[in-house]
């Protein structure tokens, strides 16, 4: 059980292969998933990293081994997983580390729906099931049945349905692959469309040769964004390992801050369906539910993470929400996220009109914000009081504990979270401009640190 409880997260599987996460594991994770949720179908997709494919094959085995009937999608996106379960009705499994280092693996599983699953929502039932299969032994046999099935085309058909691009003019783009899966969806997506494609590290490589695939990171954003001065691109785009969060680079090579695009697409979306509800976490920016108030939508404020967005998107009816960490989530689909779905909204958006896309997005940012800053701290919990301690004698400031500590004052507001893995605080910060930001940010992490 201590060995399971190291890599079983809030909303995932991760760890080490094989000391932490080999086949025998995945297989009693099979077992397990099929005995907890019920399933008598499972979709399995895996990404491009070599512990993917035997991890996916040895999980099928115990899903088989329980009478489940298991669809082989083979390689695939995150988001491509979720069109499976979505359009197959099938509970489904990915097995991916996402952008963490070759060495890693894990599974991010879900009911039929692209119904998430997480620690409250059967993971932790499914950790203990699988622990004491470990103990006593797997069984093989079963009725099941595994079959594979391409569903690809059918995942870029459909989010090819839901933003239209027919009419958009000419562009140039660069994306970064990172050699992760979106050097696998992009080409399928992209066909046919009026796009003159840079690809860069579309290589699918578990290795990541190139650079970590982890676009948050501004470092991963540097080949991308020369490669859009070099060949004087209208945008590039970032994906990270499973393709499932997508950031954005202006033709000027500048980053584009996602709650920038999290209200370009929300107003989007509200364009369609007036009224309607958007999601946004409590570290986008505050430009965010203006935005969506000023084009008649009602915004609502969630904490960090996927499975709050989306059990949020589920209670609402929301049609759209997005979070810092550049995941896009949309109704369209199933509540699940995509990272393609927001990218290719982004391309219509600029091929609907002759300006670029710098300044289109101009209405679109409003604050100056820090982005998010890690600190190691040893007390998480007594370096929030130290903070709190500070700020609560002045006057007009205000104070929340949706997600960590909010702290909001005249024209400016920061968020300090604990991580639920690392000794770590993540401060988040936004002010009307750039000076008040970083004084904000400096006093902050002046307390954290000291």
């Amino acid at each position: 059980m201590g060995d399971l409880a190291r890599i079983f997260k809030a909303y995932d599987v991760r760890g080490v292969v094989p000391d932490e996460l080999d086949e025998e594991t995945a297989r009693a994770v099979g077992a397990a998933f099929v005995e907890v949720t019920g399933a008598g179908s499972v979709v399995v997709t895996h990404d491009m990293r070599a512990s993917s494919a035997p991890l996916a094959a040895a999980f099928a085995r115990g899903a088989v081994s329980r009478g489940a009937d298991v669809v082989d999608t083979g390689l695939g996106s995150t988001d491509m997983l979720y069109y499976a379960s979505g359009s197959l009705g099938m509970a489904g499994v990915m097995f991916t580390a996402s952008h963490n280092p070759a060495r890693y693996n894990g599974m991010k599983m879900c009911r039929a729906g692209a119904v998430p699953i997480g620690g409250e929502t059967g993971l932790t039932e499914i950790r203990d099931r699988a622990a004491e299969l470990l103990a006593s032994g797997v069984s093989d046999g079963g009725a099941g049945t595994v079959t594979r099935r391409d569903l690809l085309k059918g995942y870029a058909d459909h989010l090819r349905t839901l933003v239209d691009l027919s009419g958009i003019r000419p562009l140039r783009v660069v994306v970064d692959a990172g050699n992760g899966m979106a050097g696998h969806t992009v080409p399928v997506v992209f066909e046919g469309l009026p796009v003159e494609l840079t690809a860069l590290y579309f290589e699918l490589d578990g290795t990541f040769p190139n650079h970590e695939a982890n676009p948050i990171e501004p470092e991963n954003l540097r080949d991308l964004q020369k490669a859009v001065l070099d060949v004087g691109a209208d945008i590039g785009l970032a994906f990270d390992g499973d393709a499932d969060r997508c950031w954005v680079v202006d033709e000027r090579g500048e980053s584009v801050s996602p709650s920038t695009i999290t209200a370009l697409v929300a107003a989007r979306e509200l364009a369609k369906q007036p009224g309607a509800t958007i999601i946004h976490n409590l570290i986008t920016s505050l430009g965010v539910p203006e935005i969506v108030t000023e084009h008649g939508g009602v915004p609502v404020r969630t904490r960090v993470g996927h499975s709050f967005i989306k059990a949020e998107m589920a209670r609402t009816g929301a049609v759209f929400g997005g979070e810092h960490s550049a995941h896009y989530y949309f109704k369209d689909f199933w509540f699940a996220d995509t990272g393609m779905l927001a990218a290719l909204h982004v391309l219509a958006a600029l091929g609907e009109q002759d300006r670029p896309l710098s300044e289109i997005l101009a209405r679109f940012a409003r604050y100056a914000a820090s982005g998010e800053i890690n600190s190691t701290v040893a007390d998480q919990r007594a370096a929030t009081a130290r903070v709190r301690r500070t700020f609560e004698d002045r006057d007009g400031v205000t104070f929340d504990e949706l997600d960590g500590l909010t702290v909001s004052g005249p024209g400016w507001w920061f968020n300090l979270r604990p991580s639920n893995t690392e000794p770590l605080l993540r401060l988040n910060a936004e002010a009307a401009d750039e000076i008040q930001m970083a004084a904000i940010r400096d006093e902050v992490l002046a307390v954290v640190r000291s």
